[in-house]
């Protein structure tokens, strides 16, 4: 693979200035993924998310983003999956969006937490049924035998449910990221991008330029 050494792209998309930057990076980030649906791209919404055990094994993942609010952002997943028992056990998690086509990416550090239950079951209702149906069938991140296994539960599930409300399981809902970091990157030429991070404070959020 030595072609992988000779790789290069030149990134000329823009720049970042501080005086033009919005004082809370919720407001920043809010314009960024505007950008990002704006140059329609494929799932703008899509983050990886990394997670780490109590002795620190990390792992990551790619979600997508539902929410956006005053307090931080928010995933949905199954709580019994390998990020799930995870984020329980350890809370600290990063995530990262990579909008390479636009040469931006956005880095989100922080602590996650548990949605409240009424939360998950408003985003759970507006799911397609099938989506409903996959959350009770999928024993995620389990060893499975087989293809034919998650058939065979998807089928069970289904007519467990048919012609009824399909409820929200107990270990389905969403995580909140209260991030304490948020970092915005844009590329620039020569490798010399751009790295803005604002970092939460006892009276607020603090902006500092990084080298890159």
């Amino acid at each position: 693979m030595d072609e992988l050494s000779r790789m290069r792209h030149e990134y000329l998309g823009g720049s970042l200035n501080e005086t033009e930057m919005a004082l809370n990076p919720f407001d920043e980030f809010k314009v960024w993924l505007e950008t990002a649906i704006a140059s329609g791209l494929s799932e703008p919404n899509a983050m990886t998310v990394a997670s780490a055990t109590p002795e620190g094994r990390p792992s990551a993942r790619v979600v997508l983003l539902k929410e956006l609010n005053e307090k931080g952002f928010v995933f949905y997943t199954n709580y019994m999956s390998r990020k799930g028992e995870e984020l329980l056990a350890n809370p600290f998690i990063a995530a990262v969006f990579d909008w390479h086509e636009i040469e931006r990416q956005v880095r989100i550090e922080g602590i996650a937490e548990k949605v409240d239950e009424e939360e998950s079951d408003a985003y759970f209702n507006v799911r397609p049924n099938d989506a409903k149906i996959g959350a009770w069938a999928s024993p995620q991140s389990r060893m499975v035998r087989g293809r034919e296994e998650l058939e065979e539960l998807e089928k069970r599930y289904a007519n467990q449910f048919s012609g009824s409300e399909i409820p929200r399981p107990p270990h389905w809902g969403g995580f909140l990221i209260r991030p304490t970091m948020i970092e915005f990157w844009q590329g620039r030429p020569n490798r010399m991008h751009d790295r803005m991070a604002y970092y939460k404070g006892d009276k607020g959020w603090n902006m500092q330029r990084l080298a890159p």
